[in-house]
C-alpha cells in the first residue's frame, strides 16, 4: 500500500512531446513499458500526485539526493521514445545537470509498435 506505478515521462508529458503523432499501437507500448527499468517507476502516492503531467521545469523530486537520477531517467526516457523537449525543460534539465556531476545515460530506443 502507499506506492503508485508512476510513468516517468507522464503520459500527458509524452503527448505534448510527439505521441500525439504515434500509431495507438505505439501510444500502448509507451504506456505499458516494461522493457526498461527507468519507464516506470514505483512511487510513493503523495509524490506521484504532487508530480501529476509536469515535467522538470515546474517539479523536482522532494528529497535532493533524487533529483540527479530523475533526470537522467527523464532524458533516457525521452531519448528512448524520441520525444522531444521544450526550451524550459531544457533549460531545468541543464541547471540541473550543472550540480550532478557525471551521471551516465543508458538507453535502449525503444522497438518499433507501429511507429
Amino acid at each position: 500500500g502507499g506506492l503508485d506505478i508512476d510513468h516517468m515521462v507522464p503520459l500527458a508529458e509524452a503527448w505534448d512531446s510527439g505521441a500525439s503523432q504515434w500509431t495507438p499501437a505505439r501510444r500502448e507500448a509507451y504506456a505499458n513499458d516494461l522493457d526498461a527499468e527507468r519507464s516506470l517507476v514505483a512511487v510513493t502516492a503523495k509524490t506521484n500526485r504532487s508530480k501529476a503531467d509536469q515535467d522538470p521545469s515546474t517539479w523536482l523530486p522532494p528529497l535532493a539526493d533524487a533529483r540527479c537520477t530523475y533526470a537522467a531517467d527523464w532524458v533516457a526516457t525521452k531519448l528512448r521514445w524520441g520525444l522531444t523537449v521544450d526550451q524550459p525543460e531544457a533549460e531545468a534539465l541543464t541547471t540541473l545537470a550543472e550540480t550532478c556531476g557525471n551521471e551516465l545515460i543508458t538507453y535502449e530506443v525503444a522497438a518499433d509498435a507501429g511507429k
